[in-house]
C-alpha cells in the first residue's frame, strides 16, 4: 500500500510563510539577532515547526527588505554592521528624500497638509525614551517617527518612489535599533518642528535643506558609533 504524504496547500503555505516572516522581522528589528548572525534555514524550520520551503520564502522576503543578506554558498545572515554601510544608506536617503519632499510640497493637497500636522502632533506627543527601553528609542516613538517622515513624502503621489523610501527607512531603522543612544546635544524635536513648518509653508528650498541636514546628522551619529 502506497503511503501518501500530505503537503500544505498553497494558501496554507503562504500563511505560514507570512507568520515566519513577521516573527523573524520583529526579532531582527528588536535586536535579538546581532549583526552578521547566520540565519540558518534548517534551524529556523525546526524552531518554527515549518518546512524549509516556508522558511526560505520568508528569508527571501527579508532580503528584499534589506533585513537579511543572501551569502554565496553560505545561506542567509543578518546584515553586517559598519560605518561604510550607514554612509551608503545615508547618501541614498539624502539623494532621494529631499526630492520627494519637494514633489510633495508641489503636489500635496489639503488632506496631505492635515495628515502632516496629525503625524507631527503624534510624534511630538510620543515619549522618545521610556524606562523599559533604557538607552534606546521607544517602539512607540520609532513608529511615530516613521509615520511622520513618510507622511511628509506621500504628497508626491508616486508609490514606486515611496517603496524606495520604505526600503531605505527599514535599513536605517535597523542601524538605529542597534546603535542609537541618547544624544543630549541634538534637538530632534526642534528639527522635526522646523521640517513640518517649512513643508506646510510650501517652502521647498528651506524644507529640503532642513531635511538634508536632519539626515546628515543622523547618518553621522550612527556611523560615528560604528567607526
Amino acid at each position: 500500500m502506497t503511503r501518501t504524504v500530505s503537503t500544505p496547500t498553497q494558501p496554507a503555505k503562504q500563511m505560514l510563510s507570512e507568520q515566519v516572516y513577521a516573527q523573524l522581522r520583529n526579532a531582527i528589528m528588536r535586536g535579538e539577532y546581532a549583526p552578521s548572525d547566520a540565519l540558518k534555514p534548517q534551524d529556523l524550520a525546526r524552531q518554527h515547526g515549518v518546512s524549509l520551503a516556508v522558511v526560505r520564502e520568508a528569508l527571501v522576503r527579508l532580503v528584499g527588505e534589506g533585513l537579511a543578506e543572501r551569502l554565496t554558498n553560505r545561506g542567509f545572515a543578518v546584515p553586517a554592521l559598519s560605518a561604510h554601510r550607514w554612509h551608503q544608506i545615508g547618501e541614498a536617503r539624502r539623494t532621494i528624500e529631499p526630492v520627494l519632499l519637494r514633489m510633495s510640497i508641489e503636489r500635496g493637497d489639503v488632506k496631505w497638509e492635515g495628515d502632516v500636522r496629525a503625524a507631527h502632533h503624534r510624534l511630538a506627543r510620543t515619549p522618545v525614551f521610556t524606562p523599559q527601553d533604557g538607552e534606546y528609542y521607544s517602539e512607540e516613538w520609532a513608529e511615530a517617527h516613521r509615520v511622520f517622515h513618510r507622511t511628509l513624502l506621500e504628497g508626491c503621489g508616486n508609490p514606486v518612489l515611496l517603496e524606495t523610501f520604505d526600503r531605505l527607512w527599514v535599513a536605517s531603522e535597523l542601524a538605529r535599533r542597534w546603535s542609537a543612544h541618547r544624544n543630549p546635544e541634538r534637538d530632534g524635536i526642534d528639527e522635526h518642528r522646523r521640517l513640518e513648518e517649512a513643508a506646510l509653508a510650501r517652502d521647498p528650498d528651506t524644507a529640503a535643506d532642513i531635511l538634508t541636514r536632519h539626515l546628515t546628522l543622523t547618518t553621522a551619529a550612527l556611523a560615528e558609533q560604528e567607526g
